[in-house]
């Protein structure tokens, strides 16, 4: 079988636990607003390859790796869950590591079967929330987020850990009600391992200029780092008012 992907990262530092081999799919059916690689969105793009020239690759680095293992991210990996059955597959023969960095848009709560084979060899699931209200949700990336948060609760009942990622755009997702309410939501995943709440960045404006796309959010500024940790208070007071409720 072979997959399409964009691109590797050999030492990745922010893309789960350790240093990890990093492969970013090709193909997304989401558009957020503030998506730093609109160049995995086309599934026709990038290069096609096997899991085991992938493993090959991830070889020729695993001494720097020992500590991490391997990320599929994107894109989408769930757009190619067949391929990225078999990677994992591949990878847990040999005792690596694996995690799904995922955003779950593809997730189906009614035809999940494919999603399952891959998650059966998934060690860790990064999941990205980009908002807990389903209008803005829509508004924000183009779909609603009913089957994002199926997902959350499909691995929460399978038992697989979950690291939350949640990017603070200003105006956007930055709203008191929704942090709140997202903490809230979180307290129910009695997975939850790890909460990430990332600070929007315009860094990606040259590539969509390269790609000659609009940029979407204009001339929105960057959510500083106060303002990002004052964000991540707001979502933890959500997840402990949900705990106190569910005693």
């Amino acid at each position: 079988m072979k997959g399409r992907i964009h691109s590797t990262e050999s030492f990745g530092t922010v893309d789960g636990p350790g240093v990890r081999f990093v492969v970013f799919f090709q193909g997304c059916p989401m558009r957020c607003r503030y998506c730093h690689n609109p160049d995995t969105w086309d599934l026709s793009r990038g290069r096609e390859v096997t899991a085991e020239e992938l493993m090959k690759e991830y070889d020729s680095y695993k001494e720097f790796l020992k500590s991490g293992g391997i990320t599929a991210t994107g894109g989408e990996p769930l757009v190619q869950p067949e391929f990225l059955a078999e990677l994992f597959a591949l990878a847990k023969s040999k005792n690596i590591h694996t995690c799904l960095d995922t955003s779950a848009g593809v997730y189906d709560p009614l035809h999940h079967e494919k999603t399952d084979e891959a998650l059966k060899y998934t060690d860790l699931v990064m999941l990205d929330i980009k908002h807990i209200d389903n209008d803005r949700h829509k508004e924000l990336t183009g779909i609603g987020n009913s089957n994002i948060l199926a997902f959350a609760e499909h691995i929460r009942d399978l038992g697989i850990p979950v690291w939350i990622r949640h990017v603070v755009v200003p105006g956007i997702t930055d709203r008191y009600e929704d942090l709140f309410a997202l903490g809230e939501y979180l307290s129910t995943l009695s997975n939850l391992k790890a909460l990430d709440v990332l600070p929007y960045h315009d860094m990606a404006k040259p590539k969509y200029a390269e790609l000659g796309l609009e940029y979407p959010l204009g001339d929105t500024p960057p959510l500083t780092k106060e303002e990002a940790i004052k964000a991540r208070d707001i979502i933890m007071s959500g997840i402990k008012a949900g705990l106190r409720k569910q005693k």
